[in-house]
C-alpha cells in the first residue's frame, strides 16, 4: 500500500525522505485501506517516515512495526522542490522513461541502492505481509516480487487508497467502492 495523499503530493512537491501531513483525502484513503485489509492476516509493517506511519496507524492501529528499508527513495537536492520547476530548470534530467529521473537526482539514492534495500526486505519476508510504503519504493518492491527488471519500474499504476496484492507471480489491486 502507498501512504495516503499528502499536502506535498497535491502541490507537486518532491518529498523523498522529508514529510508533509496527510490531507483529508489521504486520511479517507487510509480508512479505505483499513476496511480493505481488516480481514487479511499477516505481519504488518510500515516505512518509518511520517506520512506512511500516519497511514499505518489508521490502517493497522498500533499493531505494526517499522522497517527503514521501506522508506522512500532519497531525491537528494530535489527534496522539497516542485517537480514542474525542476522540469524547467533541469530538462536534460527528465529525458527518457517517465521515472528515470529518480535515478539522476543530484545527491540522490538512485535505483541501484533502492533495489538493494528492497531486495533485502523481501528476502526477510516469511509469509503474508501487509506493507505501507511510498510510491517509488512500492514500484521497486513490485518489480522485484514479480521478478521483473528495474527497467519496468514505470509500468503500471500505483494507487493511493488501493491495496496492491502480489501473489503467485501476479498483481491485482483492491479498491474501495468510494475510490473514484
Amino acid at each position: 500500500m502507498r501512504h495516503g495523499q499528502t499536502v506535498w503530493n497535491v502541490q507537486g512537491r518532491l518529498q523523498g525522505r522529508d514529510d508533509s501531513p496527510l490531507t483529508q483525502r489521504g486520511i479517507r484513503q487510509a480508512g479505505w485501506l483499513a476496511e480493505l485489509t481488516q480481514a487479511i492476516d499477516g505481519v504488518r509493517v510500515s516505512s518509518p517516515l511520517g506520512r506512511a506511519d500516519q497511514t499505518a496507524r489508521i490502517v493497522f492501529g498500533s499493531d505494526f512495526g517499522h522497517d527503514q528499508r521501506l522508506s522512500e527513495i532519497c531525491v537528494g537536492a530535489f527534496t522539497g522542490r516542485l517537480e514542474r520547476d525542476l522540469r524547467g530548470t533541469h530538462p536534460d534530467l527528465f529525458n527518457g522513461d517517465e521515472m528515470a529521473w529518480y535515478d539522476r537526482c543530484p545527491a540522490g539514492e538512485g535505483f541501484h541502492a533502492l533495489e538493494i534495500r528492497c531486495r533485502a526486505f523481501l528476502n526477510d519476508i516469511d509469509g503474508p505481509t501487509l506493507v505501507v510504503t511510498h510510491g517509488v519504493t512500492l514500484r521497486m518492491l513490485r518489480c522485484l516480487a514479480l521478478q521483473r527488471g528495474v527497467e519496468s519500474i514505470s509500468d503500471g499504476v500505483v494507487r493511493q487508497g488501493g491495496v496492491h496484492v502480489i501473489r503467485h507471480g501476479a498483481e491485482s489491486v483492491m479498491r474501495h467502492a468510494e475510490d473514484t
